[in-house]
C-alpha cells in the first residue's frame, strides 16, 4: 500500500513538472492537439507544491524588492499589494525613465523558478539592474491578482511566467501573450537577454 501511494505521488508530481506552468499547454501540446483544441485549464488547487530550496531568503515584504526598487524580487509574495507595487514602481520610473518589467507567476511553478535563476545569471542580471524596474506579481493558482493581470496580459494564452514591459507612463510596450516564457525551462540566459535587450529599445 505504501509503495502504491509513493508511486501515485511520484506520478502526479512528474505530470505537473512535465506539464509546466501553462494554463493553455505547451506549443508541442497545441500542435499535437490541432488548431481547434480548447485551451488547457489552470492547474488544480490540489496539485503538489514545488518546495522552496532550503536556505533561501524569505519573501520580501513592505516596499522592498517587489516594488521595483532595482533589486530582483525574491519570489512571488501573495501578501503584497501588487497594484500598489506597480504604482510605486511607475512613480520611480517617472524620474529615471526606466521601463517596468512585470513578472506574473507563482512560487509553485517550476518554469517561474527557472526564469528566476536566469534573471540572476551574469548575462541577464545586469540588463535588469540597469534597464528595468522588476515587479513580481503572484497569481496563485490562477486565482490571485487576476484583475490586475487582465489589465496587461492574457494569462489564458500566456501561461506563467508571463512578462509585461510598461513604459514609465504606464502604457504596455509588450506582453508575452504568445506564451514565450511559459516553457522557461527550455530557454537559455542568452535567449532571455535577447528579449530584454529588444524590449528595452521598443
Amino acid at each position: 500500500m505504501r509503495q502504491r501511494r509513493a508511486l501515485l505521488t511520484s506520478t502526479v508530481l512528474t505530470a505537473v513538472l512535465l506539464t509546466g506552468c501553462s494554463s493553455r499547454g505547451s506549443a508541442t501540446d497545441r500542435a499535437a492537439a490541432g488548431p481547434t483544441a480548447a485551451p488547457r485549464t489552470a492547474p488544480a488547487a490540489a496539485a503538489p507544491t514545488v518546495p522552496t530550496p532550503t536556505g533561501s531568503a524569505p519573501a520580501s515584504t513592505g516596499t522592498g524588492a517587489g516594488a521595483g526598487t532595482g533589486e530582483l524580487p525574491d519570489g512571488y509574495d501573495a501578501t503584497r499589494d501588487a497594484a500598489a507595487d506597480v504604482k510605486t514602481a511607475l512613480a520611480a520610473s517617472a524620474g529615471d525613465q526606466r521601463p517596468l518589467l512585470l513578472d506574473f507567476g507563482a512560487n509553485w511553478c517550476p518554469d517561474c523558478k527557472v526564469l528566476d535563476k536566469l534573471f540572476r545569471s551574469p548575462q541577464v542580471n545586469p540588463l535588469l539592474r540597469d534597464d528595468y524596474r522588476v515587479v513580481a506579481i503572484d497569481v496563485g493558482r490562477f486565482d490571485h491578482n487576476l484583475d490586475l493581470a487582465a489589465q496587461y496580459v492574457d494569462l489564458q494564452s500566456s501561461g506563467i511566467p508571463a512578462l509585461v514591459v510598461l513604459s514609465p507612463d504606464g502604457t504596455v510596450r509588450t506582453a508575452s501573450n504568445d506564451g514565450a516564457f511559459a516553457d522557461a525551462r527550455t530557454m537559455s540566459a542568452t535567449t532571455v537577454a535577447a528579449f530584454l535587450k529588444r524590449w528595452a529599445r521598443a
